[in-house]
């Protein structure tokens, strides 16, 4: 007789035994080719009735970003594919290579897990006091699996309390998701910094790169996408950003 299987618990764990099966999907889709105002792509992203930002592309200047957010990811192809399949968007050239997906993920010690899942993604992504964003994926390399736990959590430490420093001297926020199994380019994790200014940003990456969670156990880091949003919507809540 074949043993009978325990059930799968998948559920994200957070203080005190918390659990939740609540998670926030967020992806990044950007282009090139868009040369007129950027309010037409806003007035046609707005009937989608998804949470979203708009982005300019600092580094292309005909090009725009686009993250979109919900915890229901079928929403990405039921709501928000037939909008870029339409004559406005096929003008664009989408860039595959700074595609990225992720889910919002729990570490173990939160006390408010729905906070910690979606309602501080949705408020950090949204914040028209932090228009600046960078987007990154990473992967790290396999030694830092065969690391103990405490091992772990030490090189984890270190590069926390510089991220926490930055946070607490409003320089930066920070969204970390879990890309695994997400993304043609096998990465481990999708990183989003925002701030009001765009150096602290790069400083932050800067400083990072001294941690041995960079220096040591990362494979790849990038590219990077650098945005400032021009337009959020919340569901169907609009508003423009203010002019920086």
């Amino acid at each position: 007789m074949r043993p009978t299987a325990e059930p799968l618990d998948l559920s994200e764990r957070g203080a005190n035994g918390t659990k939740s099966d609540r998670r926030l999907f967020m992806q990044l889709l950007v282009f090139s080719g868009w040369r007129a105002d950027h309010a037409r792509l806003a007035d046609a992203l707005r009937n989608t009735g998804l949470s979203h930002v708009l982005y300019e592309n600092a580094n292309d200047p005909q090009g725009v970003g686009l993250l979109t957010f919900s915890e229901n990811p079928d929403d990405f192809l039921v709501r928000m594919r037939p909008v870029l399949r339409t004559s406005l968007f096929s003008t664009l050239t989408l860039k595959p290579e700074y595609t990225m997906l992720g889910r919002s993920y729990a570490l173990g010690y939160e006390p408010d897990l729905d906070e910690a899942l979606v309602g501080r993604h949705t408020r950090h992504a949204l914040d028209a006091e932090t228009p600046w964003h960078v987007w990154y994926p990473l992967r790290r390399a396999g030694e830092f699996e065969t690391l103990s736990r405490d091992d772990q959590m030490a090189v984890l430490k270190e590069h926390g309390e510089i991220g926490f420093r930055f946070g607490a001297s409003g320089l930066a926020r920070d969204i970390r998701l879990d890309c695994r199994g997400l993304g043609g380019a096998d990465n481990d994790f999708v990183i989003g910094l925002l701030g009001k200014d765009l150096a602290p940003l790069s400083i932050l990456v800067a400083t990072m790169r001294k941690t041995k969670q960079t220096s040591v156990y990362l494979e790849s880091i990038g590219p990077f996408f650098v945005g400032k949003a021009v337009w959020w919507v919340k569901g169907a809540d609009t508003g423009a950003l203010p002019a920086q």
